[in-house]
């Protein structure tokens, strides 16, 4: 028997197929929009992603040589995004996503109400437009009829689940990175609830990750050709998917995941609810992996900035790997000098991440000259995005959160020249495993934990774990750029007040 990671992102899904032992048969994925009706807005029709997965896992199931029969189904999905659906599951208004930015009202209102300390403390979540609360006080005051004809309020992952099985239900991973669950008490927030006048019925019930849900409905079964019912089972937030998926399963384990965004994920034996993550706007959640948390950070830059260098100033590279058939990022950054670059690049191009989350904070580049050439700017995008990684880690390393490890995976993995940066940069050791669909991997890890496949779904993450290649600090270059990190650090505070007025 088969299994299958359902891995649901903000602009895309993929249903990957795996055997136990971790080997891909088949991945197929599906792009759907976002849809930004105001400044600032950003909404989808859940319903379309809905259809678009079904798409995705008929025709990955349609690869499936000989007998078509799936143990179980896992789900990682994008957190935070929110839609009201009516009593037999169907969303009523597109899902708001995380990346909406309508909220600051409704942070103001939840900061004077609670404190974002007692928040922070009781959720692991610092106060951002991100988050589900938030988006749900919105709804309540600006559209009241949608909220009162609302059967419930759900998830991607509770959507999709009610979908394929006729029951709503969702993480306690993807629950607790909502605002409106306490960690310390285990399950949706009383204080919360009842300040908001959301009756707790109105919410998934809450279960553990790898936890059985149902059995896949009869009709959708034949609709996407498999030969049995396989069972639905809960999964959890993309990011801490990955993060099992890679092998984090013990406190001091972190992944750097370069996307669009750059993320990095730290494995925690308890919550970490200090105030120095608070003020860091790092948040703290469940993991899917068991009596586990997770600290996350994130650069909305990423990957996203290299893409906007290519496209933007890189045009002859772009035309010359189309002929010779490389990438042409390979040609960008083929021979960069080992000397770090004379610019320093600041890489809020679409605001900062944490630990700041200035949504006005602009990129800038310092130390042009006539001497600058577009190898130095290169260089500098890399070392900028690194430093803002420095930053982050050593922001948690202050807060207590113990990191002695970083296992790298997404596009910004497959770059020597990068993961070499990054070990200098932060003098941590950097590793590389040999896994190409870490979150549908880790979604298939608990679909197979939930089936009995797995006794033990951490020691499963760690039998099929294989680190292809580490890279060690090079302690002379961990010196040269530790004098560049010191200039880095004064860019940020020197040009805050200069950027909100751009």
């Amino acid at each position: 028997m088969y299994l299958i990671g359902l891995d649901v992102g903000t602009t895309g899904c993929k249903a990957a197929i795996f055997t136990a032992d971790g080997a891909l048969v088949s991945s197929v994925s599906r792009e759907y929009s976002v849809d930004i009706p105001q400044k600032g807005w950003a909404e989808q029709d859940a319903e379309n992603v809905w259809r678009l997965v079904q798409e995705a896992l008929c025709e990955a199931v349609a690869h499936i040589d000989g007998e078509r029969r799936v143990a179980a189904i896992g789900l990682s999905v994008q957190g935070e995004a929110v839609m009201p659906v009516d009593q037999n599951g169907r969303a009523i208004r597109h899902a708001i996503l995380g990346m909406d930015t309508r909220t600051g009202e409704q942070n103001r209102q939840l900061d004077e109400k609670f404190g974002r300390e007692h928040l922070f403390q009781r959720t692991g979540m610092p106060l951002h437009t991100i988050n589900t609360l938030p988006k749900l006080l919105w709804l309540k005051q600006y559209e009241p009829d949608c909220w009162k004809t609302a059967t419930r309020f759900l998830l991607y992952e509770d959507f999709l689940i009610q979908k394929m099985t006729g029951i709503p239900a969702i993480s306690r991973c993807l629950a607790s990175r909502t605002q409106l669950y306490d960690l310390l008490e285990d399950k949706w927030s009383d204080e919360i609830l009842e300040w908001m006048g959301l009756e707790p019925g109105r919410l998934s019930p809450v279960y553990p990750s790898g936890s059985i849900i149902g059995e896949v409905k009869a009709e959708l079964v034949e609709d996407w050709g498999l030969a049995n019912r396989p069972l639905v089972v809960t999964g959890g937030h993309d990011q801490a998917c990955g993060a099992l998926g890679v092998g984090l399963t013990k406190p001091g384990l972190s992944m750097v995941s370069t996307g669009t965004a750059e993320v990095v994920e730290v494995v925690l034996g308890s919550p970490a609810l200090n105030q120095t993550l608070e003020q860091g706007n790092i948040s703290c959640y469940a993991h899917v992996a068991p009596a586990l948390y997770l600290a996350m950070t994130l650069n909305h830059s990423g990957g996203l900035l290299l893409r906007w260098f290519r496209d933007v100033f890189c045009s002859d590279e772009v035309r010359q790997a189309a002929v010779i058939g490389k990438d042409a990022y390979d040609l960008i950054f083929g021979d960069l000098s080992d000397e770090p670059s004379p610019l320093l690049l600041l890489p809020h191009f679409s605001g900062s991440g944490t630990p700041w989350f200035n949504t006005e904070s602009k990129g800038a580049i310092l130390g042009l000259t006539f001497a600058a050439t577009k190898k130095d700017f290169a260089r500098a995008i890399l070392e900028g995005l690194t430093y803002e990684l420095k930053i982050n880690l050593e922001l948690l390393r202050k807060g207590g959160v113990l990191i002695n490890e970083l296992r790298a995976i997404g596009g910004g993995a497959r770059s020597r020249l990068w993961l070499q940066l990054k070990a200098d940069i932060t003098d941590i050791r950097v590793a590389v495993p040999q896994v190409t669909e870490a979150a549908s991997w880790g979604a298939a890890l608990l679909a197979g934990a939930g089936a009995g496949i797995f006794a033990d779904v951490t020691q499963a993450a760690e039998d099929t774990l294989k680190i292809v290649e580490r890279y060690e600090p090079n302690p002379n270059a961990v010196q040269r750029y530790a004098e560049r990190f010191e200039l880095y650090q004064q860019v940020y505070p020197i040009l805050a007040d200069l950027n909100h007025h751009l």
